[in-house]
């Protein structure tokens, strides 16, 4: 696709901040902190696009995020603290930086030494940890993915899927064993060590464990919604309705693909 007039489209919607920010009285008040949580919203916003695959909800997200990177620039810039132009910058020269087998010498066979020669260049301007770089605010399963794809630049691997499996089992295991105790605390670690190997499992599958969760959740919304009309349309209501009755309603939407 082309885009020839990629640069004015972008000089505009600067141009529409810098106004909005002058004159709309919502505009004018926002700070870096009152836009945080709206940005986590958009952000959502984005991924509920990408798991349903909308390109048009896509592309209208995008342009949301787009605009709040504009918004934190103009605040910074206003704070005396950075300016867009050193925001774009500052994101070239890292990524110049960061993929010298592109703008230099080094050689690599593959995404996973990308990957490596990334973590081992974070490494050498100081950060502390291969775990460091992970937000500590990243929802749980997102932030499992992301914290053994790190550990995994450094060879804290299984070999194969297998060996990952076994885990899974031996957490399960372990989980059974500690149910009948009553220790909740125990319980409670237990079953995260459960879901901590399953996540892993999904990453040797290559799958997306909260993408793969996020459409089951979906899909019993859209399958419970449906079981709720089917009750009214047989004048009843789930309350009144025994287990084994909701269970045939459910496996009738569930037989005919829904």
């Amino acid at each position: 696709m082309q885009q020839q007039n990629l640069p004015e489209a972008f000089l505009r919607l600067v141009g529409i901040m810098d106004e909005l920010r002058e004159k709309c009285p919502w505009d004018k008040k926002q700070t870096v902190q009152s836009l945080r949580q709206l940005t986590i919203e958009e952000t959502y916003e984005l991924a509920d696009a990408i798991t349903e695959k909308d390109w048009k909800g896509i592309k209208e997200e995008l342009g949301d995020l787009l605009l709040h990177i504009l918004f934190y620039a103009k605040i910074g810039s206003e704070q005396n603290q950075f300016t867009l132009e050193e925001v774009i910058q500052g994101i070239s020269e890292k990524l110049i930086y960061r993929h010298p087998h592109i703008y230099g010498d080094v050689k690599v066979n593959n995404e996973e030494d990308v990957k490596r020669n990334w973590e081992k260049l974070k490494l050498k301007d100081g950060k502390k940890s291969v775990l460091g770089g992970v937000p500590q605010s990243l929802p749980a399963t997102v932030k499992a993915m992301r914290l053994q794809e790190k550990a995994k630049q450094v060879g804290f691997e299984w070999d194969n899927r297998e060996q990952v499996w076994e885990k899974v089992e031996e957490e399960m295991g372990e989980l059974k064993e500690v149910i009948g105790t009553g220790q909740q605390d125990k319980i409670e670690e237990e079953f995260g060590d459960l879901v901590f190997s399953l996540i892993n499992y999904a990453r040797f599958l290559q799958l997306d464990a909260e993408n793969a969760l996020e459409r089951t959740n979906k899909k019993f919304i859209h399958r419970f919604t449906q079981m709720e009309q089917h009750a009214l349309v047989s004048g009843k209501e789930l309350n009144t309705m025994t287990l084994e009755e909701m269970d045939a309603i459910w496996n009738s939407i569930k037989q005919q693909g829904q």
